[in-house]
């Protein structure tokens, strides 16, 4: 019941050969058969650039369909070192830096509003509550003061720290509408932009004088105009303006006095 190969299927090739099974009377088919590859010239491996040369297909070979032989897939060049912080080509997927709560645009937003304090506040304004704009701010004027003879690193982690914790219980106390503590360190961070200024302007000139008094004065009202006018809009507090400036301003007062005088420090001012 055994059939020779070579008699229904031809020669056998230098590739491999066929074997067939012996009908064992279940059914009236088609044998069983078995592919054997010769150890010798296989084409069964893809990476030969023969083998796929000479794969026959519908449409005829593999080099006359259009396709380029080798690997498959697509595959995206490696861009800039900035494509890190995107969104890594998914659609919906929102950037690298937003989920850090680092929004460019938050920051130009609110930074403009603090330097035209004269225009009306939007009270949704501190709806994102970052604080990536005031810990850059803080930075700045720290190592401006650095620049000026005056390393206050530490004197102004600590006055921040106690001034935002002493207002936020301020205005929890007055206001009938609550607000967190990360509002309330986004705002008086945000509102150091002036006084960030004025340490810019101690690199080069000496506040020791009247010159510095004068920008000192000016950067404390501006912050604390621009900062009480935030609270008041987003707390709807506009009959207790002054009641908001009083504390704000005795804040910004301290931070002007670290840009004027070296606190803490030996010898004599620059």
């Amino acid at each position: 019941m055994w059939q020779d190969t070579n008699n229904v299927y031809g020669a056998s090739s230098s590739q491999g050969q066929y074997y067939t099974q012996p009908n064992q009377g279940t059914s009236q088919g088609v044998p069983l058969q078995f592919y054997a590859p010769s150890p010798v010239g296989s084409s069964f491996y893809p990476g030969s650039r023969s083998s796929l040369e000479g794969n026959v297909g519908a449409q005829g070979p593999i080099s006359q369909q259009g396709v380029p032989p080798g690997y498959g897939g697509n595959i995206q060049s490696a861009g800039g070192w900035w494509t890190a912080f995107g969104t890594g080509g998914f659609e919906g997927e929102p950037p690298l830096l937003e989920e850090l709560g680092i929004n460019f645009s938050h920051i130009r937003a609110k930074s403009l509003a603090v330097l035209n304090p004269l225009r009306r506040v939007d009270e949704r304004i501190m709806d994102d509550a970052d604080l990536a704009g005031p810990l850059l701010f803080i930075i700045c004027f720290g190592t401006f003061l650095l620049f000026s003879g005056k390393p206050q690193f530490g004197y102004i982690y600590g006055v921040g720290l106690l001034g935002s914790a002493s207002i936020y219980v301020l205005l929890n106390l007055m206001s009938e509408i609550p607000i967190d503590a990360f509002r309330v360190v986004s705002v008086l961070g945000y509102c150091l932009l002036p006084m960030v200024g004025v340490g810019a302007v101690s690199v080069m000139v000496t506040l020791d004088g009247t010159l510095g008094y004068l920008l000192s004065t000016l950067s404390i009202l501006w912050c604390t105009y621009a900062a009480s006018a935030i609270f008041v809009a987003v707390l709807r507090m506009s009959d207790q303006r002054f009641l908001v400036a009083y504390p704000v301003g005795l804040l910004y007062g301290c931070f002007a006095l670290l840009s004027v005088f070296n606190v803490g420090g030996s010898g004599s001012t620059k």
